[in-house]
């Protein structure tokens, strides 16, 4: 009797393993299809496709749903698994990380939308900045960030965090030379204002990379680090 106890706990044991697994693994697949609409974004952007710019738009649709599945997946395996501690936390990362995807999702499609606008009235639209550095950045957090939650890596993680003042930084830079082109030539002020806006988008991006990074920290460690400042990071962790 005994014997079978011990075998079917083990069974469970394994089923569960499997379960979260297949939950990380899904986020991963989510993380890929985002990055890919971000980069298609960018380029559209500057290539001046249209035909790339509406298929951004039109697969949000896809980014959306796989969060919706696997919202509820979660809520399923905390019905039926009731987890505790590190395992609970992995599926609060989760939760919590495929949110800020679809989030990320969102400023791709953003991008496409406002990309195909200034194509569409302006002839050989090109930005008045150069975005694709920032870009090229925010997409190295959101690279680093799933890679950070594929290893469950705490230092690669905390890299991660580190970037996100580099790419507020460069946005402040963006911003300062827009606003030097509309008091210049009032004429530039519609189109720099887009261009404000796309930028925004992407330093948002970079926002949420920083937050996926926090949860893994968070799902690895236990410790909340939201709000916290890199110097302050560093500090926690070298406590725990």
């Amino acid at each position: 009797m005994t014997e079978t106890r011990t075998t079917l706990q083990d069974h469970t044991s394994k089923q569960f393993d499997l379960e979260l697994e297949q939950l990380r693994t899904r986020v991963l697949q989510m993380g890929g299809l985002v990055e890919q609409q971000v980069s298609r974004a960018i380029r559209a952007l500057y290539l001046g496709d249209q035909a790339e710019m509406d298929l951004v738009v039109r697969e949000d649709v896809h980014i959306n749903k796989l969060e919706v599945e696997l919202d509820e997946a979660c809520n399923q395996v905390i019905a039926k698994r009731q987890p505790t501690a590190i395992d609970l936390r992995m599926i609060i990362t989760v939760l919590k990380s495929i949110n800020d995807l679809e989030r990320i999702g969102d400023k791709a499609q953003k991008i496409a939308r406002i990309g195909a606008m200034l194509h569409s009235q302006h002839s050989a639209f090109t930005p008045d900045v150069d975005l694709r550095h920032m870009a090229d950045q925010s997409l190295q957090m959101l690279r680093g960030a799933l890679d950070a939650f594929a290893r469950l890596d705490v230092q690669a993680a905390v890299q991660v965090v580190h970037l996100d003042d580099e790419i507020n930084s460069q946005y402040k830079s963006v911003v300062r030379q827009l606003i030097t082109f509309m008091m210049e030539d009032p004429r530039t002020i519609s189109r720099s204002l887009d261009i404000m806006a796309v930028a925004k988008a992407i330093e948002r991006i970079g926002d949420h990379a920083k937050n996926i990074s926090e949860y893994v920290i968070y799902m690895v460690k236990g410790l909340n680090v939201r709000h916290t400042s890199p110097e302050e990071l560093e500090k926690e962790l070298a406590r725990s």
